[in-house]
Formats: structure tokens, C-alpha cells, sequence
């Protein structure tokens, strides 16, 4: 029997995004609610670590960091692995200056809650813009072999006030 995927978040655009506090790269913990009122919110839910379309797409919005700063938007990836995959991942990739969250234990609870987490265990390669008041007001789900394209956030990103 073949597992039914998920093509669409069980969040929609207007919806407040559930909070969560999850562990980066480096052991620091990071909360959504911690950026309201300062920052939106870009999130990347990324299948695993180590994988080649992440590991080409992961770098891609850490050239762009600046650019997400001028707009008042913080990067946010995640993933099912944990803070020390992310780690080894992140300096295997020459450095990763954006929290990398470990969505590892309860295993996939965040990418559960935002509806993005696959039958296999892992997450679909989702992005979503969450506004400084909380709202959600993007969400991309990608074709799993598919590069997301960095500027389509940012522009949207230019939009918002």
C-alpha cells in the first residue's frame, strides 16, 4: 500500500502560527513568539541533512541573509534531524549563519503541527512567511527534487509592511 502524500499545509494563509521552541545547530533554543513584534518569520521545513537538494538549497538563503535583514525577516531552517546533524551538516556545507532547528524530539512535532509532516518521517520541503503579529501569509509547498527559489520569498517579502 502506497502512502497518500500531503500536497498542502493543514495551515492556511491568515491562520496564527502555532508557537514552538526548538534547539539550532549550535544547542541555542530558538522561539517563533521570540521574533513578534521585531521580525516576520521565514520558515524552511527541509526533508533531511546530508540530502543534495538540501544541501544546495540550505546555502542559498545564507547568501541571501542580508537581503532577509533589510526586509525585517528572519530565516528559520528545520528539519526532523537533530542539533548535532545540523551541526556536522552546517560545517560541511563551509557554515550556516541562520538557526538550523531540530525538530528531532518529539520527532517532527512542529512539521506535524504546521501540516508538513510526511507519512516517512520527515517534512515536505514547505516554505512559510509568518508576519511580526504571528500570522501566517505564505506558504510554498515544493516538489521534493525541486531547488525554491530564494528571491520568489524575498519579493513577497517586500511586499508586507
Amino acid at each position: 500500500m502506497e502512502a497518500t502524500l500531503q500536497k498542502t499545509a493543514t495551515l492556511k494563509v491568515g491562520d496564527m502560527a502555532p508557537d514552538f521552541t526548538l534547539s539550532d545547530q549550535d544547542g541555542n533554543e530558538t522561539s517563533l513568539s521570540s521574533f513578534a513584534g521585531r521580525k516576520h518569520v521565514v520558515l524552511i521545513f527541509h526533508p533531511l541533512a546530508f540530502t543534495s537538494i538540501c544541501s544546495i538549497q540550505m546555502p542559498g538563503y545564507n547568501r541571501e541573509l542580508q537581503t532577509f535583514e533589510g526586509l525585517s525577516a528572519q530565516v528559520l531552517g528545520i528539519s526532523v534531524d537533530s542539533s548535532a546533524a545540523h551541526r556536522a551538516w552546517a560545517d560541511a556545507l563551509g557554515g550556516i549563519d541562520y538557526p538550523m532547528l531540530a525538530d528531532f524530539f518529539p520527532h517532527g512535532e512542529v512539521a506535524r503541527k504546521y501540516g508538513v509532516l510526511r507519512p516517512e518521517g520527515f517534512s515536505e520541503r514547505a516554505t512559510m512567511i509568518i508576519d511580526m503579529t504571528g500570522r501566517v501569509r505564505y506558504i510554498d509547498i515544493h516538489e521534493m527534487g525541486q531547488v525554491p527559489d530564494p528571491m520568489r520569498i524575498v519579493e513577497f517579502l517586500q511586499t508586507l509592511k
